[in-house]
Order: structure tokens, then C-alpha cells, then sequence
């Protein structure tokens, strides 16, 4: 058996591309792959002759599969799709902080720690001695705008 068939190169290529969609998942690769075996099958009956030939099949079978079956595909093989809440300022609403640096008075900008990293703050127009809790209201460009906790 000779390698460097044309044919058994084209269809080579397709099963490891199918394969490698239990690598990668998606429903992409195995469609690529498919119309490799496409083709290797042109190639076999003789309707392609040529690099050039095979490359513009593959191309348009490729796009032709894609365009008609990756619905399909995405259902069978799933992926990762989730869908996350696109208003960060929502996530920072109510949760707590730790002041580092005084706030206030007035809008004098202090520092808080929160989820693990420091961020400026600023007050709501009364000092905030270090060490209090706070609740976060909102976010000013980059600077957390929170409010004592009352306990």
C-alpha cells in the first residue's frame, strides 16, 4: 500500500480529525473531517483531479456541512455553553467588604479589600474607621462606592 495516495492522505486526515473531536468537542473538527472523507471519496470515483481541485472541494464541502449540520452537531455533542450575568455592577451589589484605609469624611477616597484584592472606595459622606464592614453599593469608574454595615 502506497502513502502517498492521494486518497488514503485525504481520508487519513478525516478520520484524525474526527477522532480529535473527542479532544476538542464542539461539532466543528468532525464536520472538517467529514468532508475530508468527501474528498478522498471524489478523489477515489475521479470526479477531483489535483491538489487544487481537492483543496476547493474540501473548502466548499467543509463550509457546505458546517452551514447544514452544525445545529445538529451542537445538540448531539453539547459543548460548553453557559450563560453568565453580563452586569458586573450587579454582582458587586450588597456583599461585604473590609476597610483598610479610612474613608471620608466628605469624599475623601479610602481603600477596601474585597474578594481578595484591595480596591479605592468611597464613602457615604461620614468617616469610616479601618477595620469596619462595609456593604458595597455600587462601583464609581474603579472605586467601590460602599456604606457602613449596621449591625
Amino acid at each position: 500500500m502506497e502513502f502517498s495516495n492521494p486518497i488514503i492522505i485525504w481520508a487519513g486526515i478525516g478520520i484524525v480529525l474526527m477522532l480529535a473531536e473527542i479532544i476538542l468537542p464542539g461539532g466543528i473538527v468532525v464536520l472538517l473531517g467529514a468532508a475530508c472523507l468527501v474528498v478522498a471519496s471524489a478523489l477515489a470515483v475521479g470526479l477531483v483531479e489535483g491538489v487544487v481541485q481537492a483543496l476547493t472541494l474540501w473548502f466548499i464541502a467543509s463550509m457546505v456541512l458546517l452551514l447544514a449540520f452544525r445545529q445538529l452537531t451542537q445538540k448531539l455533542v453539547g459543548g460548553d455553553s453557559h450563560v453568565d450575568n453580563t452586569d458586573e455592577d450587579f454582582d458587586l451589589y450588597n456583599k461585604t467588604a473590609l476597610v483598610k484605609t479610612v474613608i471620608g469624611p466628605a469624599q475623601q477616597q479610602g481603600r477596601v479589600e474585597f474578594q481578595g484584592t484591595e480596591w479605592p472606595a468611597l464613602g457615604d459622606g461620614s468617616e469610616i474607621p479601618v477595620g469596619s464592614q462595609v456593604r458595597v453599593i455600587c462601583r464609581d469608574n474603579i472605586a467601590l462606592v460602599v456604606e457602613p454595615l449596621t449591625e
